[in-house]
């Protein structure tokens, strides 16, 4: 799996971590807080809420904009459904990224033998995408490189 964090004006992965498919989302999410980001504010999707997760922004000096998520028989109220739907906005730049790796890098599945090969194999994956939108922000401007 290849999990992100990614600036959200630029699009720009600042950082990623790559683990087995059955690694659960949470469990890497202290290695995508990048500690030199300067804004505080964080979003993510549902499978990142917890307690302990709040609770480490918030020490940590960040704005938590986590989606939040129902549970058995106590869904979420319509005021939740509502402000997830807003921070679904801002989050969705991340599934932005997944769907030029999907459609231009020949797809999501990574079909190596290993861990490291797959590492090494998303890592360019990642470089790649981010080549290119550097040459998307910067096209039209002066100085600019020129896209080959």
């Amino acid at each position: 799996k290849n999990h992100i964090s990614i600036d959200a004006e630029h699009k720009l992965i600042r950082r990623f971590k790559t683990t087995p498919a059955n690694v659960h989302d949470s469990r890497v999410f202290d290695d995508l807080i990048d500690p030199d980001n300067v804004d505080p504010q964080v979003w993510a999707d549902s499978a990142y809420r917890s307690e302990e997760t709040e609770q480490v922004l918030q020490d940590a000096g960040y704005e938590s904009h986590i989606c939040e998520k129902g549970q058995r028989n106590r869904p979420l109220s319509h005021e939740q459904q509502a402000n997830n739907r807003q921070r679904s906005k801002i989050r969705s730049r991340v599934e932005h990224v997944f769907g030029f790796q999907e459609n231009s890098l020949g797809g999501k599945f990574i079909r190596t033998i290993g861990l490291a090969r797959a590492k090494m194999k998303i890592g360019l994956m990642n470089l790649t995408y981010n080549l290119v939108r550097y040459l998307q922000l910067t096209k039209g401007r002066e100085g600019a490189p020129a896209a080959a």
